[in-house]
C-alpha cells in the first residue's frame, strides 16, 4: 500500500507548476492529471487539489474541449471555434437565410471532432437564433440572421 502525502503537497505542486507556467513551459495546455501524478507520486485528488489552487489564483482555466490551460491563453474551445466559423460563412452569404446547415456527420469529418461538439456548436446557434431545427429534416439558416 502507498504512503500517504504529507499535508500540504499539493501547495507544493500547485508552486513547482506556478514556476514552470511563469517560465513558459506548457504552452499547449498542463499535462493530464494522471502525468502530474506520476511525476509527483502522488494521488490524482492531490493533483487535482494542486490543480484547483492555480485555478483559484487565475493561473489556469479550464476550456471545455481541451482541458487546462495557462490562463489568457489563446486557445479556444472546439464548439466555439465551429459557432464562429458557421457565423462566418452566415454573415459573409455562403449559407444564405433559409439554407440548409451540412450534416453532423459532414461538419464532424470538417472540423476533427466528435459529433457531440458539433451538436452542442449547432445547439448553440440554435438557441441565439441563428439556425433553425426542422425535425427529420436538417437544420437551416434563420431568416433573421
Amino acid at each position: 500500500m502507498p504512503h500517504p502525502s504529507p499535508r500540504g503537497t499539493y501547495l507544493t505542486i500547485s508552486e513547482a507548476l506556478r514556476t514552470r507556467i511563469a517560465e513558459g513551459a506548457y504552452p499547449d495546455g498542463l499535462p493530464s492529471e494522471a502525468e502530474i501524478g506520476r511525476e509527483f507520486g502522488v494521488a490524482r485528488t492531490t493533483v487535482r487539489r494542486a490543480l484547483r489552487a492555480l485555478e483559484e489564483g487565475g493561473d489556469v482555466a479550464t476550456v471545455a474541449g481541451i482541458g487546462r490551460q495557462v490562463a489568457g491563453g489563446s486557445q479556444v474551445a472546439p464548439y466555439k471555434r465551429i459557432m464562429t466559423d458557421v457565423l462566418d460563412r452566415i454573415r459573409t452569404g455562403e449559407l444564405p437565410a433559409g439554407s440548409r446547415l451540412p450534416s453532423e456527420a459532414e461538419l464532424s469529418e470538417t472540423y476533427g471532432v466528435a459529433r457531440g461538439t458539433v451538436r452542442r456548436a449547432v445547439h448553440e446557434l440554435e438557441v441565439a437564433g441563428h439556425v433553425q431545427a426542422r425535425h427529420g429534416v436538417g437544420r437551416f439558416v434563420s431568416p433573421a440572421s
